[in-house]
């Protein structure tokens, strides 16, 4: 009795998938039931539809029609073939499980694309389809006999059409059989005759005709509304009328309707077809080719329909990544897509993918990464940014080529947020430190002090009342106008960090020896900020109460907006950033006034053309040109150099002193000095120019060369700095000595009565020597 119990079990049970709700749409069109189902297992399983019939409940008349479709379908492997996964076969029922899809029918109606997006959608549907036709028809010697919207299925994530409905398939030399009552519509005229077909794909081209026609107009009723085609496309208005032709040898090939259609000009000649065909193909193609596909790729992507890019090219893009030789040129269509995907699953498909890129040693590669991210930093979690990223990217801090100094100096601002204590608080500022006081290129130093600016609230504050005050007073005394105004606009904008002795001490002090500027925009920010802080300390001196609110964040690890704003960090915030911007219209602002609104709308110093009004009546020398990225040769000897140069004694403490002195001095020609950092010449190559860095005045590549030819043991200490009242250019000849810290400080004084003098002659000397103007 237990071993005929274990027979009779019903195999059903042992089914891997969980079959769930039906899907509607095929009551009346055929006699397979489509649900929804799910592979069976712990963690959850693949989702998949079940076509299933009960032979109880239909009848046992559509037995061999079902088994002998479940074979067909085994057997057919097309890209626009429904696909085949699974079936099981009992005396009772049949289960033929394939990929997750509904009828397209359910599709169209839900109109879920409109516009240009429908018409590329409908445009790569009948692609696919008319695709598998020319696969059974011409490959297979198969006919489908029954085409039309109910047996076309869409995958319900990509939305690609598959060609299903093999019920009634046979050979292509076979007599044709008349179809089901419910798909009469259907029937060709040369159906009546019982005879075979004219050509061996008459038929299928004329259920192709039918389903052009219900893509754009729904289900067909019956043969003569095909006559209407008010809502064919003009592109493919003349091939329908051959589709539907009472002529059935006049019906084209669908090997002919692709080459047609793909035609310039024709329906499936557009972004969305080309774009599928070559990631299908991509294995096959040039490097070259790739890369300028993937470059029109991303700005195409918008166009597509929805699920396309997701479900369909996102998949390709990864592989091309992963298996070909697409390199940086995938990243822009791939992280434009990847935003579309939950934080889940682009940490597991899209994160890798970029860590890997951060590795290269590609220049443009890398330079492409740190463009753009932005884009995707938000996914990164903070562990995979301090322990595989960041220490790549620190990297570019000592590239030889300007654009990748500059490009991961900006990078800063978005990794900040997700950096350790020792990656930010000591990693970051040793690199800036020898950024901004060592750089040649001025815009890189402005955009050095741009960035401790943004970067200053997630500092601890220990290191923030250590480093701020005299990173920006190092920046006031840069020669390059710009860096001064960015410092300026700094001070301003982090002043709720500083405690009121040190503003009364050290801030207004370094910001009054700007009033005499030669650069009228640097005199116009500093005598704003001056005032600001003025107004602090008055209010103060009124109310000391106000002193603790004023001093609340300077030990506050994570400051208080509302304090900010209650105080002058809102007007620096807010108000002095409107008041530079329209200053603008004045048309007597210098060009570097122009520099400073552009560095407070977050516009770097370096992407733009700067130059002081003591320069404007001089020549200026362009330091840029038009290069192509094809220039981002890698040098990976010289950059572990600078890595291995760059050790853990040069630290930021030198920005905690004040006098330091001025960036353009040279080495002492008699002496030999000692410095803290190991020293790497960062000169570019002469055939690496930047269009990203800005255009310097003469006076500054005359600075850069001096730069250039400074001793490779120059120190880096607040002593070994000259003062910049003590430096003049006419004096460069002359052999200087190094001035001691505190005799600095005693003679500071002095010092700046005799850089004023100096520089009232120099003007002078150049008003003589300047040509008169000529008048238009």
């Amino acid at each position: 009795m237990k071993m005929w119990s274990f027979f009779s079990r019903d195999p059903t049970k042992d089914f891997p998938y969980e079959i769930g709700e039906s899907v509607p749409g095929l009551e009346d069109k055929s006699f397979w039931s489509l649900h929804k189902a799910k592979k069976k297992g712990c963690g959850g399983g693949e989702d998949v539809s079940v076509f299933g019939i009960d032979f109880k409940t239909n009848g046992e008349q559509y037995l061999d029609i079902a088994r002998s479709t479940v074979k067909r379908l085994k057997t057919l492997r097309h890209p626009s073939i429904l696909g085949y996964v699974d079936s099981l076969e009992t005396d009772k029922t049949v289960y033929l499980v394939t990929e997750r899809i509904e009828p397209l029918q359910n599709r169209l109606s839900r109109k879920t694309d409109v516009g240009v997006k429908r018409e590329l959608y409908l445009s790569w549907g009948i692609f696919q389809v008319t695709r598998a036709l020319n696969f059974l028809n011409n490959d297979g010697n198969l006919r489908h006999n029954n085409v039309n919207s109910w047996t076309v299925f869409v995958n319900e994530e990509s939305g690609e059409w598959k060609l299903g409905g093999v019920e009634y398939m046979t050979a292509v030399d076979s007599v044709y059989s008349t179809l089901p009552h419910t798909f009469s519509a259907y029937q060709p005229p040369e159906s009546k005759d019982c005879h075979k077909p004219v050509t061996k794909c008459s038929i299928d081209m004329w259920g192709l005709g039918c389903l052009i026609w219900e893509a754009f107009n729904g289900p067909l009723s019956n043969s003569g509304q095909l006559k209407n085609i008010d809502r064919i496309p003009k592109q493919l208005l003349t091939v329908y009328r051959e589709l539907t032709g009472q002529n059935a040898e006049g019906r084209p090939n669908p090997a002919d309707v692709i080459a047609r259609c793909r035609s310039n000009g024709g329906f499936f000649k557009n972004d969305l077809v080309d774009a599928l065909l070559f990631l299908e193909e991509i294995q096959m193609k040039e490097r070259g080719e790739k890369g300028r596909f993937f470059s029109q790729l991303a700005a195409q992507l918008d166009t597509f329909p929805e699920g396309v890019g997701r479900y369909k090219i996102l998949p390709q893009l990864l592989a091309a990544f992963e298996f070909g030789d697409a390199g940086s040129a995938v990243l822009p269509p791939l992280l434009q897509l990847g935003c579309q995907l939950p934080d889940v699953e682009y940490q597991r498909r899209v994160v890798p993918c970029v860590v890997k890129l951060f590795a290269s040693n590609d220049r443009a590669t890398r330079l492409r990464l740190l463009q753009q991210l932005d884009r995707f930093v938000n996914h990164l979690q903070p562990a995979t940014v301090n322990e595989a990223i960041f220490p790549q990217v620190a990297r570019g801090f000592l590239d030889t080529n300007p654009a990748i100094r500059e490009q991961t100096i900006k990078s800063v601002v978005h990794l900040a947020p997700k950096l350790d204590y020792n990656n930010l608080n000591i990693e970051v500022l040793r690199y800036f430190a020898r950024l901004q006081s060592k750089d040649e290129q001025g815009g890189i130093r402005t955009n050095t002090t741009v960035c401790l600016g943004k970067i200053a609230q997630h500092l601890h504050p220990q290191i923030r009342q250590k480093v701020l005050i005299g990173a920006f007073i190092r920046g006031i005394k840069d020669p390059f106008p710009p860096a001064r105004t960015a410092s300026v606009l700094a001070l301003a904008a982090t002043q709720q960090y500083y405690l009121l002795q040190e503003v009364s001490n050290r801030v207004l002090p370094a910001l009054c020896s700007l009033t005499t500027d030669p650069d009228k925009g640097v005199r116009d920010n500093a005598f704003r900020t001056i005032k600001g802080f003025l107004s602090k300390l008055e209010r103060v001196s009124e109310d000391p109460t106000l002193r603790e609110s004023m001093e609340a964040d300077v030990n506050t690890a994570t400051p208080s907006l509302s304090n900010a704003a209650a105080t002058w960090a809102g007007w620096a915030v807010t108000a002095v950033t409107a008041k530079f911007y329209r200053s603008q219209s004045d048309t007597s602002k210098s060009s570097s006034s122009n520099n400073a609104t552009r560095i407070l709308l977050n516009k770097p110093a370096s992407l733009e053309h700067a130059s002081s009004s003591q320069s404007s009546a001089s020549t200026t020398a362009t330091t840029s040109s038009a290069t192509s990225m094809t220039s981002l040769e890698h040098d990976h000897e010289h950059d572990s150099q600078n890595l291995t140069n760059t050790n853990s004694d040069c630290d930021w403490d030198c920005w905690e002193a004040d006098n330091w002195g001025d960036m353009e001095q040279q080495s002492a020609t008699g002496g030999s000095t000692h410095s803290n950092l190991s020293p790497t010449s960062h000169t570019p190559k002469n055939n690496e120019q930047w269009t990203s860095l800005e255009e310097e005045p003469e006076e500054e590549c005359t600075q850069n060369l001096s730069l250039k030819n400074q001793s490779s043991e120059e120190a880096w200490e607040d002593s070994e700095f000259q003062p910049v009242e003590d430096f003049s250019p006419l004096e460069q000849n002359i052999s200087t000595t190094t001035i001691k810290f505190e005799e600095a400080r005693r003679k500071r004084e002095e010092r700046k009565l005799a850089r004023q003098r100096q520089m009232e002659v120099k003007r002078a000397v150049k008003l003589l020597a300047s040509p008169p103007a000529k008048k238009l």
